[in-house]
């Protein structure tokens, strides 16, 4: 295996780790072995667990912007890439529930941490706040526009979190419609300026 693409695999199977245990419970030999490489392997390609975890960032970062480029080609509509937003707790449903949002749980357990990528992580959710921002500046409502975003993460966030501990696929369908009837109700009662 070439050593860019160990490196690629490490990266993917740290990123999966760290959703699925947490950042400070995988080890690099639970990533060795996922990967199937030595340790000596490993740390040839990252010295410091901090290091991987910068490139865990940084790998959700091309990924996130890859996904919203995306919708922008696919959706002529900024409401409907803004919908795609908010299915995009269905779409994850199954692994929200396990274990919680990808983003949101990285975010946090790194704030407690006090870690200092904590700022870098965080970058995920700015990502998003400002695409939808700028979904929403595109539909006429600039004046709108910063507090109907970060409404929609926050709300999208707590839908993440509730669905994780009450494990109710109903919950997040509920709330998926509910969302996307309140992103209506406000696009249609903000004057546009």
């Amino acid at each position: 295996m070439k050593a860019d693409e160990t490196r690629r695999k490490i990266v993917v199977a740290a990123d999966q780790l760290f959703y699925e245990q947490g950042f400070e419970k995988a080890s690099f030999a639970d990533i060795a072995r996922v990967v199937e490489i030595s340790r000596g392997n490993f740390y040839y390609h990252f010295k410091t667990k901090d290091a991987l975890l910068g490139a865990v960032i940084e790998h959700r970062l091309d990924e996130r912007r890859a996904m919203l480029s995306q919708w922008q080609q696919q959706e002529a509509d900024p409401v409907m890439r803004i919908k795609n937003f908010i299915n995009i707790l269905i779409a994850n449903q199954t692994q929200i529930m396990a274990f919680g949002c990808p983003v949101g749980s990285l975010c946090s357990e790194l704030a407690k941490l006090d870690h200092a990528l904590r700022t870098e992580a965080a970058q995920l959710f700015t990502l998003f706040a400002e695409w939808l921002e700028d979904q929403l500046v595109q539909l006429g409502h600039r004046d709108q526009a910063s507090d109907i975003a970060m409404h929609l993460l926050m709300r999208s966030q707590g839908v993440a979190s509730l669905a994780n501990v009450f494990q109710d696929a109903d919950f997040v369908h509920r709330e998926v419609e509910a969302m996307t009837q309140w992103l209506e109700d406000q696009l249609s009662t903000k004057r546009p300026n």
